[in-house]
């Protein structure tokens, strides 16, 4: 008896350990990137064109194509993605043929980015003539996503009880209404947590841009042609950091990596706190 508490402390104190030097690893990086960032921000660095040669450039035409890109890849995504992982769920039949589709989304998950940026490379920029362009960046960015949305899609729905669905079907509902009125909002909040995190990857990503959307900006801001260039705030910060010519370059980098994570945080929050008002709305909490 004594052994067990003994064991039972020694573990609570370990997981309190494990979990405490986490919050403070993550807490000293973000010292490290906001401290010598912060003091760079401004509304003219947010809203500025970039600049080549001489100090002062701003991001704001990164900042928009960021935003640009991420919402294009997920318009792309998000159906294509979610719809099949309804299919594999719902009206799949288990033979090998749906074991194929799952190993592979399994593989794909795990395929390095770069590996998908000079796909779309060859395919969108080469082959379909897009040359480097929001529109090539954003579907390539699409296919990244794909596995991972499916995937998510997949344990949603599995996660919610069987219970909702034979009794969603024994009151003589069809499959579509089952999954449109009970399937998928008692599944929202995993869906939205999935959709949070491929849109935050999405956001900090750079080698499939790199070789998709470019290093460089159109003239005009914001410019919706989807057909334009469209370097992102995270490939500004790798580009700005190893190969910029401004004087100033390495307080841009600083400024650029602190806005990013900024604007990571914010997006991850701003998803996260509806998310959870519908988890407690559907389970009844008040």
């Amino acid at each position: 008896m004594r052994w067990g508490k003994l064991t039972n402390r020694l573990a609570t104190v370990y997981f309190w350990f494990v979990g405490i030097s986490i919050i403070l690893i993550l807490a000293w990086f973000l010292y490290q990137i906001l401290r010598p960032g912060l003091p760079h921000l401004s509304w003219k660095f947010l809203t500025g064109m970039p600049q080549e040669l001489t100090a002062g450039g701003g991001v704001g035409p990164h900042l928009f194509n960021s935003f640009y890109i991420l919402f294009l890849s997920m318009l792309f995504s998000a159906p294509i993605g979610i719809g099949a992982g309804i299919y594999l769920t719902i009206y799949a039949k288990k033979n090998k043929f749906t074991d194929l589709v799952r190993i592979s989304v399994e593989a794909l998950s795990s395929v390095p980015s770069i590996v998908f940026g000079l796909f779309g490379a060859l395919i969108f920029v080469n082959w379909m003539g897009w040359k480097f362009s929001i529109l090539g960046g954003s579907a390539t960015l699409a296919l990244l996503n794909l596995p991972i949305l499916v995937r998510v899609t997949e344990e949603s729905l599995n996660s919610v009880p069987g219970s909702y669905w034979s009794a969603s079907l024994a009151l003589g509902s069809t499959r579509w209404q089952g999954i449109r009125r009970v399937l998928l909002p008692a599944a929202m909040p995993g869906l939205i947590t999935g959709i949070t995190l491929v849109a935050g990857r999405a956001l900090g990503e750079t080698a499939i841009l790199i070789y998709t959307a470019g290093t460089s900006v159109s003239r005009f801001f914001p410019d919706f042609d989807p057909m334009a260039m469209g370097e992102t705030l995270a490939v500004h910060l790798w580009y700005v950091g190893g190969s910029s010519l401004a004087p100033d370059a390495k307080e841009i980098a600083q400024g650029s990596a602190a806005l990013l994570v900024i604007v990571v945080l914010l997006f991850n929050l701003l998803i996260a706190i509806p998310s959870r008002m519908i988890q407690k709305k559907l389970s009844g909490d008040k």
